[in-house]
């Protein structure tokens, strides 16, 4: 079932955030927001309602002299679900502006519909890079991360804190093996190797042999390209047997919320990274503060930082092209986005290049020992920092046409 929830905005917090509010505008109907997201599965917690709320404290903290109107709907991870919603918010809702995540079949299904609407399409937990890659189009931007920025940062930031020879277990499927393929060109371009691999069917439940396996391999990080709650059924069973003592262990998706969710004991020096972490720096850490009470109990992520920045960005760029007229012509939005310099306390300076990809740092996160936490979201630690040029594949090897 759809979930659906409007609620209307005008920007009044940004004074208080310090944040400069953009100029009043004579209008005749609020811009619309859809979030296009799993309000009711496994992602939940990953965007879902969280989201939400920080489309809506973008919205708070931009002012941006116009009403604003946020919708949901719930895709269920099914990709036909969410173009249904996504034809039924373009041609009868009157959204303006569609953000999805975090299933990619989903946000590729969305981005090809609106640029049939012409309208734009905002992805912040799209993994797969042929959303900017050989499906791309003048409507689509891709915020926080993709599968080149994981792997390139996990494993040349690895290779570069001393993780020299690698052990994957990976799942055997086409997720998995592509996120070994490029991570080993990664490893090897920094200088490691790969030492040796498992393969395993998604949902096994005993890896006690792929870890053996992995021990006695020579190797001295482990790379676990699976995700879910296979992932973190390996590392409580690497814990058990000692591996995450004697190895580095580094995974290819990991999110904030599996961390809290999964806890540091099992968690203990993982290895993984995130466009973004609340503890990062005093800017950071005062967005979080400021977004922390509408996130019912929960710190933010990546995914949500997201939703907020390229909420902000949207509502900027909708500014500077005149609210009404522009609002009917997506590609000139995202035209706009990709114009303007970005800037926000999630994420800082950056910019969106022209095939429609974010260029962000990517810092390369350990989760901390128990011990080392303070607090209970206080999870992680900075352990290096990509520069944000490196984190994008270079346009020429995208396979976008409109470069």
């Amino acid at each position: 079932m759809t979930q659906f929830s409007r609620r209307m905005f005008m920007g009044t917090a940004a004074a208080a955030a310090g944040v400069s509010a953009l100029p009043a505008f004579a209008q005749s109907k609020p811009v619309k927001i859809g979030v296009l997201a799993d309000f009711s599965g496994i992602y939940t917690d990953l965007m879902g309602p969280n989201g939400v709320a920080c489309v809506e404290q973008a919205i708070a903290d931009i002012a941006p002299g116009f009403p604003v109107e946020v919708v949901f709907g719930d895709h269920q991870n099914k990709a036909d679900i969410g173009a249904g919603i996504t034809r039924r918010w373009f041609d009868t809702d009157g959204v303006d502006m569609l953000i999805a995540g975090p299933n990619s079949a989903v946000g590729l299904a969305a981005s090809a519909i609106a640029f049939e609407k012409n309208k734009p399409c905002l992805g912040v937990a799209v993994t797969a890079t042929d959303f900017t890659g050989k499906q791309c189009n003048p409507n689509t931007v891709n915020w926080t991360y993709d599968g080149y920025m994981l792997s390139k940062a996990v494993a040349t930031e690895t290779v570069r804190a001393g993780g020299k020879k690698w052990y994957f277990i990976t799942t055997d499927n086409a997720f998995g093996h592509s996120l070994q393929a490029e991570a080993t060109a990664f490893i090897q371009a920094a200088g490691g190797e790969v030492v040796g691999h498992s393969a395993y069917p998604i949902g096994m439940t005993d890896f006690a042999s792929f870890l053996l396996a992995a021990q006695s391999s020579g190797a001295d990080t482990l790379g676990l390209a699976l995700g879910g709650t296979d992932l973190l059924a390996c590392l409580k069973q690497a814990a058990e047997f000692g591996v995450t003592d004697t190895m580095k262990t580094a995974a290819f998706v990991v999110f904030l919320n599996d961390l809290h969710a999964a806890g540091l004991d099992t968690m203990r020096n993982l290895l993984f990274t995130n466009s973004f972490y609340w503890d990062l720096n005093d800017t950071t850490r005062a967005w979080t503060e400021r977004v922390l009470p509408k996130l019912d109990g929960s710190y933010p992520g990546m995914v949500h930082a997201g939703c907020y920045a390229v909420t902000a960005h949207y509502l900027k760029a909708l500014a500077s092209l005149g609210v009404d007229a522009s609002r009917a012509d997506g590609a000139a939005v995202v035209a706009a986005m990709k114009a303007m310099e970005t800037q926000d306390d999630a994420f800082g300076a950056g910019r969106i290049l022209s095939n429609g990809r974010a260029e962000l740092p990517a810092y390369l996160l350990q989760a901390k020992a128990p011990e080392e936490s303070t607090a209970p979201w206080d999870l992680c630690k900075v352990i290096s920092t990509m520069p944000a040029v490196e984190t994008v594949r270079p346009i020429a090897e995208t396979g976008c046409s409109i470069v």
